[in-house]
C-alpha cells in the first residue's frame, strides 16, 4: 500500500476549469497535448490516448444530482475503480476537468491525488464568441462532448444520440500536428424525455434489409433481444440457390447492423443469421 501511495504522490495534477457547456471537453485533448499530460479525468471517465481505461460517464446518470456525484467520484466503487487504474498505469500527469476550482480540488482529494499544481481556465484557450457558441448548442440542442472516439463509448451510450467529431489541430506538443477524435452525445433522459423503441421496430428494419439482399429469398424467423447495453438480432433465412451462402450472410449482417444503429441510435451487439434452406427457382427445377 505504501508503494501505491508513492505512485499517487508523484503524479503532477493539472486542472482545466470553466463553466458547464463552454467547451472544456472539446478542448481537453489540445490542452493535455500542449502540457504533455498523459491522462484526462472528465465526468467520471479516465481517458488515456483516446481510450477510456476506467470509469463510467457521469452523463449516463438519470438526474443532475447523480451526475454531479458521479463526476466527483463520491461513490466508493466508482472511486476505487479509478484509483486502481491509476495505480496500474502509473501516469506522470493527469488533467482534471471541472466547472470550478473547488470541484477539481475535490476530485483530486477523493481520488487520493496530490494537490492541483496548475489550473488552466477555459477563457485562456477559447474566445468569448467560441464559448457562447458552445453554450448555445448545449442549451438549444442538449449536445455534450466526450473526449474519446465514438467506438470507445458506443456500447455504454446505447440509446443516446452519438456522432463522431474529428478535429485536426495544427498545434500540439512541440507544435506537432495531431488529429483529435471526440464524440458528441445528446442525453435523451434530460433533454428529449425518455423514449422506448419496440422490438417490432428492430425486427421490421432487419427484415426490410433482408429483402434488399438478392441472395435472401425470405425470412423464416426473427428474434430480438434488447438490454441496457444494446440489441441482439437473430434471424433464420432461406437462401436463393446459386449464391455463396457465407458471403451473402456476411454482407447482410454488416448492412443490418449499420442500418439499425443509424435509424435508432441503439448499439447492436450482435447479428446472428442462420441459413435454414435453399430456394430453387421453378425453371431450374
Amino acid at each position: 500500500m505504501l508503494i501505491d501511495n508513492i505512485i499517487l504522490d508523484k503524479i503532477k495534477v493539472y486542472a482545466f476549469v470553466g463553466p458547464s457547456g463552454t467547451g472544456k471537453s472539446y478542448r481537453a485533448q489540445m490542452v493535455a497535448s500542449e502540457k504533455n499530460i498523459d491522462f484526462i479525468i472528465d465526468d467520471g471517465l479516465l481517458v488515456h490516448e483516446n481510450q477510456v481505461v476506467a470509469g463510467t460517464s457521469a452523463k449516463k446518470a438519470p438526474t443532475k444530482i447523480e451526475t454531479v456525484r458521479a463526476a466527483l467520484f463520491s461513490e466508493p466503487s466508482q472511486k476505487n475503480e479509478i484509483i486502481k487504474a491509476i495505480r496500474h498505469y502509473k501516469p506522470n500527469s493527469i488533467l482534471i476537468l471541472g466547472t470550478s476550482d473547488n470541484m477539481v480540488r475535490k476530485i483530486a482529494e477523493n481520488l487520493g491525488l496530490p494537490e492541483v499544481s496548475e489550473i488552466i481556465y477555459i477563457d485562456e484557450v477559447a474566445t468569448e464568441e467560441e464559448m457562447e457558441t458552445a453554450r448555445r448548442i448545449r442549451m438549444t440542442e442538449g449536445k455534450h462532448v466526450i473526449p474519446v472516439p465514438t467506438f470507445e463509448i458506443k456500447k455504454d451510450f446505447s440509446g443516446f444520440l452519438l456522432d463522431p467529431l474529428q478535429i485536426f489541430k495544427s498545434k500540439g506538443s512541440g507544435n506537432k500536428p495531431y488529429i483529435s477524435e471526440k464524440s458528441i452525445i445528446r442525453p435523451t433522459f434530460s433533454y428529449l424525455g425518455n423514449f422506448t423503441i419496440s422490438d417490432t421496430v428492430f425486427r421490421q428494419i432487419a427484415e426490410h434489409m433482408a429483402l434488399k439482399i438478392d441472395a435472401i429469398y425470405k425470412v423464416s424467423k426473427t428474434r430480438i433481444e434488447s438490454t441496457s447495453t444494446g440489441t441482439t438480432v437473430y434471424m433464420e433465412v432461406v437462401i436463393e440457390y446459386g449464391y455463396n451462402v457465407l458471403e451473402s450472410l456476411k454482407e447482410f449482417k454488416i448492412k443490418c447492423k449499420k442500418e439499425i444503429e443509424k435509424l435508432t441510435a441503439m448499439n447492436v451487439e450482435q447479428v446472428d443469421v442462420v441459413a435454414k434452406g435453399i430456394h430453387v427457382k421453378e425453371e431450374e427445377k
